[in-house]
């Protein structure tokens, strides 16, 4: 059975909780949009069953659709929203429209424990720049992505729950 996850923003405006299969913060993306968002080491997102996602204080909740190649002839805007509380600003989760099965909570929104992940997976480091540093620790680092998706890593790693 999927694990209960409760999170909520900063100032506890909105609360909410899903059930997970993939409870591990194992990844780590450093692209401008998730330092920008996530802050200066960029985001953890977790996978999670979106039919199962319960909120309290939907009013204060706001999304963000990222600028994509922002500043070039490739402008545009991303499919995916980036859901934050709009009294305090906390990530809370991403939802992408062409995976409407799934939702992807911050882990930094997360209160539960967490399955702590045995070597950290960092993504996009092609757009990381150099005073970012990367967490200490064993760890695999991508230019662009790892070609696991969550569900595959976390299959690999026997932390998949069904």
């Amino acid at each position: 059975m999927p694990v209960e996850l409760k999170g909520s923003c900063h100032c506890g405006s909105v609360r909410f909780s899903l059930q997970s299969s993939s409870p591990s913060p194992y990844q780590l993306c450093v692209c401008s949009i998730c330092r920008k968002v996530g802050g200066y080491g960029g985001s953890v997102n977790l996978g999670g069953h979106y039919d199962t996602l319960k909120i309290e204080g939907k009013e204060n909740i706001s999304t963000y659709k990222a600028v994509m190649d922002r500043d070039t002839n490739k402008e545009s805007i991303a499919h995916s929203e980036r859901n934050f509380c709009s009294k305090c600003s906390s990530m809370l989760w991403l939802y992408d429209e062409s995976w409407p099965e799934l939702v992807h909570p911050f882990a930094s929104a997360i209160d539960s424990e967490l399955v702590e992940p045995e070597e950290m997976v960092i993504v996009k480091t092609n757009s990381k720049p150099d005073y970012v540093r990367l967490p200490e620790g064993k760890k695999k680092v991508y230019k662009n992505y790892s070609s696991s998706s969550i569900e595959e890593w976390h299959k690999k790693h026997d932390l998949w729950v069904e």
